[in-house]
């Protein structure tokens, strides 16, 4: 059982970090049925039927501007009275009817397929990735013109979108900036129409809008990238760099010139010395995947020890984690912001979990000198740790 590439992933091509990932956008066609196991309209009704979701999270959004919750829903107060806005499916429809946007953040936390999608996303660009829904009926544009601040992979489900493009006006931008970007110019550089199964990327600062102007409605995702900056690695400095005495210390904000040009200068040679390290941006790397946010699935029943059952099932949560061979004969496995020391015995197993497929416990064990019980125990630290889920059994 390997994991195979998702077709979303495939889509963006081999190429594509060594050509496009942060320089300009991509657009590769596709086909309906390669994205139709992602989410469904079915999969969008059922999300608006049966979770609470408030405002920010969803929300209707028409040229720019956000539509007031009294609009689509009802407030209603529950048994401890608290306030919460129940969708008033009428409204709703006459607002979407009338050009709103439908716009629902972190779809890839509740929809399993959307959730996969983000996972291999994750585990190819090495980025934490959010997915969020659009949906739209008209040529009524939901934001207008306008740039976002991480790169995006956006995934066409149905229906049909027309895009417009302006290219940046400001490298690489970003959230807290110290300063806007300039205007795009008035018309765009490139427009096309995504249909099911097209898959865009486009780096961040690229001006954009975005319409169903196709006389159809459109669904689509919006997978966000995390962004990793030079800031990112500069404060990371700061936080590695405070086991030296100088920079814990206070600044000699009343000491003379002498002083403060000895201490600049010290923090400087600091700095300089970690910089002119080649091997700094890869351990900086390192140790954010090694920090990864795990996507928490809990393994009920099994709240103290997962059971040395062959039929038991078992799936890594993480996607950025790592395995090394170390000396002594040990195998060091490192995700979420842990590691764990296991004897070169449990090396197949951690291979196989690695690959992020489901797999039984006597799948697991085939092949290597672990007995059943002792397979257990190892998933056991994995599903305390929270890297790993388990379920089934007998």
């Amino acid at each position: 059982m390997t994991a195979e590439r998702h077709a979303v992933v495939a889509r963006l091509g081999e190429d594509f970090l060594a050509e496009a990932f942060g320089r300009s956008y991509r657009l590769s066609r596709g086909d309906g049925p390669s994205v139709a196991d992602i989410i469904t309209w079915d999969d969008v009704n059922e999300l608006l039927a049966r979770y609470r979701m408030e405002s920010p999270r969803l929300r209707l959004s028409a040229d720019g501007a956000v539509i007031p919750l009294d609009a689509y829903t009802v407030p209603e107060v529950a048994k401890r009275r608290t306030v919460f806005h129940r969708m008033h499916p009428a409204a709703l429809h006459e607002q979407l009817a009338k050009g709103a946007t439908l716009v629902i953040d972190a779809v890839d936390e509740v929809i399993p397929g959307v959730q996969t999608l983000a996972s291999d996303l994750e585990a190819a660009l090495r980025s934490k990735v959010q997915v969020n829904l659009y949906a739209s009926w008209t040529a009524r544009e939901g934001f207008g013109v306008h740039w976002d601040d991480h790169d995006v992979v956006v995934v066409q489900i149905d229906g049909s979108k027309r895009w417009k493009l302006y290219g940046p006006t400001r490298t690489a931008p970003m959230h807290l900036d110290m300063a806007e970007p300039e205007p795009p110019p008035e018309e765009p550089t490139v427009e096309f129409v995504l249909t099911p199964g097209d898959v865009l990327y486009l780096p961040r600062g690229w001006w954009h809008a975005v319409s169903a102007s196709e006389g159809e409605r459109s669904l689509h995702l919006t997978c966000g990238l995390s962004t990793t900056t030079g800031a990112d690695l500069i404060v990371w400095l700061s936080e590695i760099l405070r086991s030296n005495d100088i920079v814990r210390a206070d600044l000699p904000r009343f000491g003379t010139s002498g002083q403060k040009r000895e201490t600049v200068s010290a923090l400087r040679d600091l700095l300089v010395e970690e910089l002119c390290d080649e091997g700094t941006i890869d351990r900086f790397f390192a140790l954010r995947d090694a920090d990864e946010r795990v996507r928490f699935r809990p393994s009920l029943p099994f709240v103290d020890r997962v059971p040395a059952d062959p039929k038991v099932k078992a799936r890594l949560l993480t996607t950025r984690h790592t395995l090394q061979v170390s000396e002594g004969g040990t195998v060091v496995f490192t995700a979420g912001g842990s590691s764990w020391t296991f004897a070169d015995l449990a090396l197949p197993l951690l291979e196989r979990l690695a690959d992020r497929s489901e797999y039984q416990l006597a799948d697991l064990v085939t092949g290597t000198a672990l007995t059943l019980d002792q397979a257990a125990g190892l998933l056991t630290e994995l599903v305390n740790g929270q890297v790993l889920t388990v379920g089934g059994g007998t």
